[in-house]
């Protein structure tokens, strides 16, 4: 759906921006640093917002992206923040920020493609 594609590059823009806060970062400085967690768990959770609100139908359609539990883990991040815990968040960092991102790739259109009529 056309909808959908803004929600992507929502996606796609704050995956990248999460990996690029904590390119070269390991885990003793991301443990050490509030505002670095803050601003890697503020990207996550926009990267959940937007995979919660794409459509079932193109949900359906692109089964290769865990759209449950990227939503689930913002969900956990906005609702249960007393109880976030950082290896989580720096696992979702470490391992699923690359694989994502590059899932997402080829479904964002380059900025030149023709955009939908509504």
């Amino acid at each position: 759906m056309w909808r959908d594609e803004p929600l992507l590059l929502d996606m796609l823009i704050y995956a990248r921006q999460a990996r690029q806060f904590n390119a070269g970062v390991t885990w003793s400085r991301f443990a050490a640093d509030k505002q670095l967690q803050y601003a890697t768990q503020y990207s996550i959770q926009c990267v959940g917002e937007a995979a919660f609100k794409v459509s079932k139908e193109y949900r359906q359609a692109h089964p290769e992206i865990p759209w449950e539990k990227i939503a689930a883990f913002r969900h956990r991040l906005v609702h249960d923040y007393p109880r976030i815990e950082l290896p989580k968040v720096w696992a979702v960092v470490e391992h699923h920020l690359t694989p994502l991102i590059t899932a997402l790739e080829p479904l964002v259109p380059p900025d030149d493609a023709p955009k939908p009529v509504p």
